[in-house]
């Protein structure tokens, strides 16, 4: 038989059929039957295989969640038979691929162990939230219905989360039943002692129905309104009684209220008849007053003001519905009149007027300037100098404006 030869194997002529490592060459079987390229061609085959079983594994160390376990596994049965492979090729280049992979695969763990420590670590925040929160609500929730209700979500959250080690598990678990019994007890504890306060409340709100009807036909109508307003302050404040005697005592209480606040207003009303006639005495006065507005003499506007305030006060009470508007009516002139007043005074005050022509010359002086400044650069055609000159009149001007209409005031 004749020989043959590849980069990474032989076969001779005795159809031994070797390999080439790093560290020599080794046997990897003998070919009896066909031309040594057949010999060869197959070896290669056999090499051709592991290498695609190593690019499988590749695929799936780099793009699926393999366990880092089976991965390892993998790596160190394909190193096996590689290292034992009856195949022709450069075996320590898959050696060296095993070993890149071994790297990644240790990477993967590594991070997938971070990602299982972050997620503990979450699990255990989110069981101690759970914890904190079921023991304030044993502590300090009021509203039973609500915090036995958050309490049992609180328990199907603790179920759905991570769990943690173990020992760490163990102590949040007991602390969260405890705060779940803590609950429950001083529930329990609160509906045996709610019929005792109810009995207190019974009797408080028993001695405040007694003390509303006592008063319930006085006709001093502003200190018994206000005795009904505390009485009701001190009904809110002394708690529910049974369904039956809070509806039967509040019955009461609200009957005796009603007959003085219905006599009141039965008074009130006659009252209120009685003072329609002042009302319509104060309307006319009204007239007479708005008449005096917008005011062209101040002195005798003034004087007309006072009578007109003068038969108001001796006009008397009006009803109460009527009080606001008419009286409202009345500042509105009083209001029209001061400022009439206040305007007066600033038109003849020397030291404004003063103040206010002596802005007016100012601006007018810096005007003069400016429009000669502006001439200046004009003639020298200085654009930049002609544009600040313009601008500058331009505000001038505007405050002239203003200041001209100021001194006009005191004219």
């Amino acid at each position: 038989m004749s020989s043959a030869t590849d980069p990474w194997g032989r076969v001779d002529e005795e159809g031994t059929v070797y390999v080439k490592t790093a560290d020599g060459e080794r046997v990897v079987g003998s070919w009896q039957a066909g031309a040594p390229e057949e010999a060869l061609a197959y070896f290669k085959r056999k090499f051709d295989s592991l290498a695609t079983e190593i690019g499988l594994l590749e695929q799936r160390i780099k793009t699926t969640d393999l366990a880092p376990a089976q991965a390892a596994s993998s790596i160190e049965r394909l190193r096996e038979s590689v290292v034992d492979a009856n195949a022709v090729g450069d075996l320590d280049a898959l050696l060296r691929r095993l070993d890149a992979l071994g790297e990644v695969a240790g990477k993967k763990r590594e991070e997938l162990k971070v990602q299982r420590d972050h997620a503990r670590s979450a699990a255990r925040e989110v069981k101690e939230r759970i914890v904190a929160e079921a023991e304030r609500i044993a502590s300090e929730e009021t509203h039973w219905k609500n915090g036995g209700e958050r309490l049992r979500l609180l328990v199907e959250e603790w179920k759905a989360a991570e769990r943690i080690d173990r020992a760490t598990e163990t102590v949040l678990w007991k602390r969260l039943s405890s705060a779940r019994n803590a609950f429950t007890k001083r529930r329990k504890a609160y509906f045996s002692s709610l019929e005792d306060q109810r009995s207190v409340a019974q009797g408080e709100k028993e001695q405040l129905v007694a003390e509303a009807e006592a008063i319930s036909g006085s006709t001093q109508w502003n200190d018994t309104a206000a005795a009904y307003r505390e009485l009701m302050r001190r009904w809110k404040n002394a708690g529910r009684a049974s369904r039956e005697a809070e509806e039967e005592l509040w019955g009461r209480f609200k009957a005796a209220q009603d007959t003085f606040f219905n006599a009141r207003k039965a008074a009130f009303d006659e009252r209120d008849a009685e003072f329609a006639g002042n009302a319509v005495v104060k309307e006319k006065l009204l007239e007479e007053a708005e008449r005096l507005v917008p005011v062209k003499n101040l002195r005798q506007t003034k004087q007309m003001l006072r009578s007109v305030q003068e038969r108001w006060e001796a006009a008397g009470m009006v009803p109460r519905a009527d009080r606001d508007r008419l009286e409202g009516r009345l500042r509105k002139v009083e209001e029209a009149i001061r400022q009439a007043e206040e305007s007066e005074w600033r038109r003849s005050n020397p030291e404004a007027r003063a103040r206010a022509e002596a802005t007016v010359a100012q601006l007018r002086s810096s005007i003069e300037q400016l429009e000669k400044k502006l001439a200046k650069a004009e003639a020298a055609g200085n654009d930049k100098g002609v544009k600040d000159a313009q601008e500058s009149l331009t505000a001038r001007r505007a405050w002239l404006e203003e200041a001209e209409r100021t001194l006009a005031e005191f004219s």
